[in-house]
């Protein structure tokens, strides 16, 4: 297989389709040796007032997000407690319990990261920046598309710079989709190369590796996160790489594995981590 592991996943109760049991079963059919479960651990105050709260909610996934960390910690104390029941269930199959964190770096945020890690223990922590925050916003994505250009610049030049601040941390065990904002087309002019270059060197200067996202194949701009100008630059700084599916249902697990893999040979990658690597990178407390 061209990597025996999948740890970037999400399930029903949170923004899956599929519950933890049908994905481990998926994964075992698929000749994984080891399943981690990675729903969203979004949190902050205003989270319930940005724009896309309302079509989450109508799509049936408003539970990924959390005002508070009160409120995150009674989602994923069942939460983890099942998988840790699931494990014992499916010995043949390592499962691991993983969090998706998107990261606000405040002191508040910091604060109230650090006791729920402590409570809730995950294996593993993937860094994520779906959202900016702009003018007292929560803006995402899609946010920034409907921005004139002056302010999607400025929103852009902001998620740069939370990537950065999120390397630099030293929470995480790897980046997750690091060209996110190329979802909607966003930032992938010349203009932007620098700042991508100086972003790559943040990353490989604190060790933090990232993720080759195959989700990025569904997209208007097929090819994985990041794309293949950025991964270029991971190959020139000897970022470490690891591929991820960002599956939202057993169809997804394992998706372009192969196929993924063989584009960051042909952008220079040849440093590719391994599941123990990843697992002793940034292990709070531990």
């Amino acid at each position: 297989m061209t990597q025996k592991f999948t740890l970037h996943t999400h399930t029903w109760g949170f923004d899956g389709q599929n519950t933890p049991a049908e994905m481990i079963a998926r994964a075992r059919q698929l000749g994984f040796d080891c399943i981690g479960i990675s729903n969203h651990f979004i949190v902050h105050p205003k989270i319930c007032h940005s724009k896309m709260y309302k079509y989450a909610s109508a799509s049936g996934y408003a539970s990924i997000y959390s005002a508070s960390f009160s409120d995150a910690l009674q989602k994923f104390e069942p939460h983890y407690r099942e998988l840790t029941r699931l494990q014992s269930e499916n010995p043949d199959i390592r499962l691991l319990r993983g969090l998706e964190v998107d990261f606000f770096d405040t002191p508040q945020w910091h604060d109230g990261f650090a006791r729920t890690y402590e409570l809730l223990r995950p294996d593993y922590i993937i860094g994520a920046a779906h959202f900016v925050e702009h003018n007292g916003n929560v803006c995402n994505v899609h946010d920034m598309a409907s921005a004139d250009s002056k302010t999607r610049d400025k929103m852009l030049m902001q998620y740069w710079e939370n990537i950065r601040r999120l390397a630099a941390s030293n929470i995480f065990n790897w980046i997750a989709h690091l060209d996110l904002p190329r979802k909607c087309n966003l930032g992938i002019e010349p203009k932007w190369h620098n700042i991508h270059a100086q972003t790559l060197q943040t990353i490989a200067s604190c060790g933090t590796p990232i993720e080759i996202n195959t989700s990025g194949y569904r997209t208007i701009i097929p090819q994985p996160y990041p794309c293949d100008s950025i991964l270029k630059l991971a190959a020139q700084y000897n970022v470490p790489v690891l591929l991820s599916d960002d599956a939202h249902s057993t169809q997804q697990i394992g998706a372009n594995f192969t196929v993924a893999k063989q584009f960051a040979r042909d952008c220079g990658i040849q440093r590719f981590a391994t599941l123990n690597q990843l697992l002793n990178l940034h292990q709070r407390g531990k």
